[in-house]
């Protein structure tokens, strides 16, 4: 190995930030980051890549980890053969991108971690995800596969297969990354009630959510079915309802300290994987509070209060921004095992809870003794905590009111989640996305609107945390960790961060948090929008280049970024008019119109942001100093999909002050001609350029339409 450069002799991972890579920093094999250092080695030596995509919160990242890469025979294998990469797919969502489409092509299908095997450029010739080390009767083992790739690409026949191979799947990601149609199509007025026609054909209506299988949380389609529930489609708030329900009361929730994990490997929501991510908490969050404002519900209401405790006590810096995940497993008997922490047994629950009739209680609403049903478990009398018994059946057992069988398992859900504090806990992923922030600036920004204009301050603190350590005036980075910012933002950074800036400035009249909205969309647009193509691209212009520059068209884990720039950039359009924010927003949208209307499920974000677009929103401008709090009430109880709030002063001198912060001459029509009447806070409604009579009653502008 003499001729080997010194950074492939070790392992280089522990001089990285991320908490995944971290992991992975005492591993044999000579792990390198993906950076210049490890590409330029690999093409100097004329290596192939050994890439291993995952995120720290992964469990068969952990398991893979554990039983090959930790293994000193196939790491020198691995060192030996290959120029290893270790990739924390949270900080490189472009690489994750590139790869895992490949995968999916070539597969079928996809998840982490994700296993590639590649020339020295990068292009990929075999892709897979989990491996076992020593085969299996349905896959074959990670140290046999090393030694045949190793093998295959030391032999020229096989090798000019292997590169052969990697053209075409390059040229198909490309394809499937790159490309938009050849024509641009219309915005359909249909659009969202055939979108939820189709959501209600897919759904589960015995056991709520969508398909026969593994059940994943997806509030895009939640928020697409609640909105058609207002235009007719009434089957479409039952099924929002159903999943709702389910994802409240299964094992997707965490009835104990609040919060919801990844997704549940059942069909009936009842064992999740465990780890809890920061966007499936602020997507959940909107979810229930659209749910609370369109059925009334107080349970909805509850969930979304809960979810948002569990973010500030467990997932928040002392600063303000939010961390990004927590871990799935725990110690247990000297071991990491998933779920420790949050499972449950009959003598847990005795030692947790004081008083009897209480603990009783609790194992009876969420089916503690019943029979364990957590069988993956390390112990067989674990149980996972789902509502088996109603609270009104509990009242009719207990011979107690319902009032007090409420009160009662308040009570122990606060003891048990004291008790269940001692337990080792989860590790947690302290990094701070740009983009995850921006979702969860936006939950707590709307949910100081809904709930209580406290949760808006929380809101202040983690934008005012972002911005002064991820932007820098003109971009912004993607990653923040202990004083270390790095990487450049991505499609989604600015569009989820922008997202959130704007909400924040909805709820707290603050006209900063509109600028700085603004400030982000400018350089979103100059950063990501093709004007040729009619598109935006995941990754800025002046980004790394890679196999491919991707597009996010679709929802996964996390809302399209595409869609959600879409809807911020029509949005923020109404306050300058001046910009592209429109122009771009509606011919990002008409490229795509005809994909959204074949597959809108798929692209449930993007289909809200044209159902916009075509729809016009409902503007609501209020001349005053503040949100008047007698309006705040009737705000919250309205279930208003395509609201745009715009507090904006009450006087023209106070408003020229406005204009002057946000760098315009004129007033835009949101606010142009819209001051306060009589002295008092006034009112404006408005839909596509029809207004209602000014008012000094929100209820009053509410009952108006065009």
């Amino acid at each position: 190995m003499s001729d080997v450069p010194d950074a492939l002799r070790r392992n280089r991972l522990d001089e990285e930030a991320s908490p995944y890579l971290q992991q992975h920093a005492d591993n044999p094999v000579h792990w390198q980051p993906w950076d210049e250092t490890a590409l330029e080695t690999a093409r100097e030596l004329d290596r192939p890549i050994f890439l291993s995509i995952g995120y720290s919160s992964c469990h068969w990242c952990h398991v893979m980890a554990e039983e090959s890469f930790s293994d000193p025979n196939v790491a020198e294998t691995v060192n030996e053969a290959f120029v290893p990469i270790k990739v924390d797919r949270e900080e490189r969502p472009d690489l994750d991108s590139l790869y895992i489409t490949v995968c999916q092509l070539v597969r079928g299908h996809a998840g982490w971690p994700l296993t590639v095997f590649c020339t020295p450029d990068g292009k990929p010739f075999f892709v897979g995800t989990y491996f076992p080390k020593d085969a299996s009767q349905r896959q074959p083992g990670f140290r046999q596969l090393v030694q045949d790739v190793a093998d295959a690409w030391a032999d020229p026949e096989q090798r000019a297969e292997s590169e052969e191979r990697a053209e075409q799947w390059t040229a198909a990601a490309r394809g499937e990354l790159e490309d938009v149609p050849d024509a641009p199509g219309e915005l359909s007025d249909g659009l969202l009630t055939d979108a939820a026609d189709h959501a209600v054909g897919q759904a589960d209506r015995e056991y709520g959510g969508f398909g026969r299988g593994q059940k994943f949380p997806n509030p895009a389609r939640v928020e697409l079915l609640l909105r058609a529930s207002t235009r007719g489609r009434d089957e479409a708030g039952t099924v929002a309802r159903e999943t709702l329900d389910a994802m409240a009361s299964g094992g997707l929730y965490d009835h104990v300290g609040g919060g919801f994990h990844r997704y549940c490997t059942d069909r009936e929501w009842v064992v999740p994987h465990f780890e809890k991510m920061l966007y499936d908490q602020a997507g959940l969050v909107l979810a229930f509070l659209a749910g609370s404002q369109r059925f009334d519900s107080d349970r909805y209401a509850s969930v979304a209060r809960e979810t948002l405790e569990f973010l500030d006590r467990d997932l928040r810096h002392d600063a303000g921004g939010f961390f990004s995940t927590l871990d799935a497993r725990s110690e247990h008997d000297g071991e990491q095992v998933e779920g420790a922490y949050y499972v449950w047994t009959p003598e847990r629950v005795d030692a947790a809870i004081d008083d009897e009739t209480d603990a009783d209680l609790f194992a009876a609403r969420y089916g503690i003794g019943k029979g364990e049903n957590f069988p993956e478990g390390a112990e067989p009398d674990w149980t996972v905590l789902t509502e088996t018994t109603s609270i009104g059946d509990l009242a009719a057992s207990f011979d107690l009111s319902e009032v007090e069988i409420e009160d009662r398992l308040a009570r122990a859900r606060k003891q048990a989640r004291h008790a269940r504090g001692d337990r080792p806990a989860p590790a947690r992923d302290e990094k701070v996305l740009a983009g995850w922030n921006g979702l969860a600036i936006r939950a707590f920004a709307e949910a100081g609107l809904v709930l209580d204009d406290s949760y808006a301050d929380t809101a202040v603190e983690a934008l005012d945390f972002v911005r002064e350590r991820l932007w820098d005036g003109d971009r912004l980075t993607r990653r923040w960790k202990d004083g270390d910012a790095a990487g450049d933002g991505y499609l989604e950074d600015y569009a989820f961060l922008a997202r959130g800036a704007l909400a924040t400035y909805e709820a707290t009249a603050d006209v900063r948090h509109l600028d700085f909205a603004c400030s982000l969309a400018d350089a979103l647009v100059a950063e990501f929008y093709d004007e040729d193509a009619g598109t935006l691209y995941f990754t800025p212009e002046g980004g790394e280049s890679l196999i491919a520059r991707p597009q996010a068209l679709e929802d996964s884990s996390t809302p399209s970024s595409t869609g959600v720039a879409v809807d911020v950039l029509d949005a923020l359009a109404q306050f300058r008019p001046d910009s592209q924010f429109g122009t771009v927003a509606r011919r990002v949208a008409e490229t795509h119109a005809e994909t959204v209307d074949a597959t809108p499920l798929n692209h449930a974000a993007l289909a809200l942001a044209t159902d916009a677009l075509a729809t016009g929103r409902y503007e609501l401008t209020v001349a005053a100093d503040s949100l008047p709090t007698r309006w705040r009430g009737t705000l919250a109880d309205q279930y208003l999909p395509l609201r745009l709030l715009s507090v904006r002063p009450p006087t023209e001198d106070g408003l020229q002050a406005w204009l002057d912060t946000i760098g315009l001459d004129s007033a835009p029509p949101i606010w142009a001609g819209r001051e306060a009447r009589d002295g008092e806070p006034t009112v404006y409604a408005c839909r596509n350029r029809a207004c209602s009579p000014p008012t000094h009653d929100l209820a009053e502008a509410l009952d108006w339409s065009p």
